[in-house]
């Protein structure tokens, strides 16, 4: 796995909440989509915002949010949550397909990659979609993963 430090610059979204297992927040998506009523801001992503560790958290309880980032300029979408992103350290990876792939990613980031790298996990994570799913293959498909760090 391919990992690079990067330092994120504070992201400005908005979305909606999911309460339950990670897996599921595509549910969530499906409803942003059809709150946005036409096309998302200019130079917005997709994003998902993963608040807690399931780790230690029960699945049944896990924070999410399906989102999009927004430009300086724009205004959130109408029934959307606002909020901010802060700056700062993360391990980023890019996974390549499906995002049924995403937990192996993960796993892969948190179990294999962060116990040599000598980093240790800092606060909320999230997945940027690069490209559209209605219009790239599957095998097509990149997700940037970011892995919080601590300072």
């Amino acid at each position: 796995m391919d990992v690079q430090i990067v330092n994120q610059p504070d992201l400005r979204i908005a979305g909606i909440r999911h309460i339950g297992p990670y897996h599921e927040i595509g549910r969530e998506f499906g409803r942003l989509g059809g709150m946005l009523k036409g096309p998302p801001p200019a130079g917005s992503q997709m994003i998902a915002l993963f608040h807690d560790d399931p780790a230690v958290t029960p699945p049944d309880k896990l924070r999410a949010d399906a989102a999009l980032t927004l430009p300086a300029s724009a205004r959130a979408p109408a029934g959307l949550i606002e909020q901010h992103i802060p700056a700062g350290r993360c391990a980023k990876a890019i996974h390549k397909g499906g995002y049924e792939g995403l937990p192996a990613t993960w796993d892969a980031l948190k179990k294999e990659w962060l116990p040599k790298s000598g980093h240790k996990m800092g606060g909320p994570s999230y997945e940027v979609y690069v490209n559209n799913p209605m219009t790239t293959e599957k095998s097509e498909l990149l997700t940037e993963v970011y892995l919080r760090l601590r300072d």
